[in-house]
């Protein structure tokens, strides 16, 4: 479970570039809750994304993982316990190295009873094919591959999967759908539904596609101006409409969303 209190961050303050990144933030996500978050560019998506992983510490506020305030734990060792996958596909993964290479680097990281200099099991090995083969891309055939060989789909996925190899307290996913072509997309979006669902992972998902806001996981989180402006589930998300959401967003904050990449995916 993830806690967030007050959380407020200004960067650049005192100076005439201040800017209120994150803004009071109070934020709840239960084990088995899989968020999905929009907001216009400059809303304080990533930002809220930096200050769960530890990329800065916040002015006010405190963030807790299962019940553990980790308001000034470093970054490497939050890493330990949070996945997290960016937009790029070449983020995450080690081009020159072989795929059960890669997989063995982000299974001993976290694998608390061995160490990083740790041999790989031939029964680990075999865990890692398995695993492999959920892909449906003929990758556990690869194992022996330089990752830079693969298409920026297929990498995404493996990604998706080291990240997961050993569920981690809170998985953090940063439009990680959105540099993919249509079909490569829907695939890693199943995985990823997979995943959160049959390890009952903790999930905040960033996207600009509203309509997939609405239809993926079971909470809905809307940001403007480093504020969580409308935070929906249940019955009122099962009834929220895309058009409803904009009307709803003009009516509250007296302003148009101007976000044309959230605007042309409304459909």
């Amino acid at each position: 479970m993830l806690k967030m209190t007050g959380i407020k961050k200004i960067f650049n303050q005192g100076t005439v570039n201040e800017k209120t990144a994150l803004d009071g933030i109070s934020l709840t996500v239960e084990d088995g809750d899989f968020a999905t978050i929009i907001g216009s560019n400059g809303a304080g998506k990533s930002t809220l994304f930096n200050c769960i992983c530890g990329s800065f510490l916040p002015d006010e506020g405190s963030v807790y993982l299962d019940e553990k305030n980790i308001t000034f734990m470093p970054e490497h060792k939050r890493a330990v316990q949070i996945g997290r996958l960016f937009q790029d596909p070449m983020r995450g993964t080690a081009p020159h190295m072989t795929i059960e290479e890669n997989l063995a680097l982000a299974y001993l990281r976290v694998q608390k009873k061995k160490n990083v200099f740790s041999r790989i099991s031939a029964s680990e090995r075999k865990m890692f094919r398995e695993r492999l083969s959920w892909l449906d891309m003929g990758l556990e055939d690869r194992m022996k591959q330089p990752v830079g060989l693969l298409s920026g789909g297929q990498r995404q996925a493996l990604t998706l999967l080291m990240a997961t190899l050993i569920p981690p307290k809170i998985l953090l996913l940063d439009e990680h759908t959105a540099a993919l072509d249509p079909a490569t997309a829907e695939k890693v979006t199943e995985l990823t539904k997979r995943i959160v669902e049959e390890n009952h992972l903790a999930c905040l998902m960033i996207t600009h596609n509203m309509r997939s806001a609405l239809e993926l996981g079971n909470r809905t989180l809307m940001m403007d101006a480093g504020k969580i402006i409308y935070d929906i589930s249940g019955e009122e998300r099962e009834h929220m409409t895309v058009s409803g959401l904009l009307e709803k967003f003009s009516a509250d904050t007296g302003k148009e969303l101007d976000n044309d990449r959230m605007l042309l995916s409304r459909e």
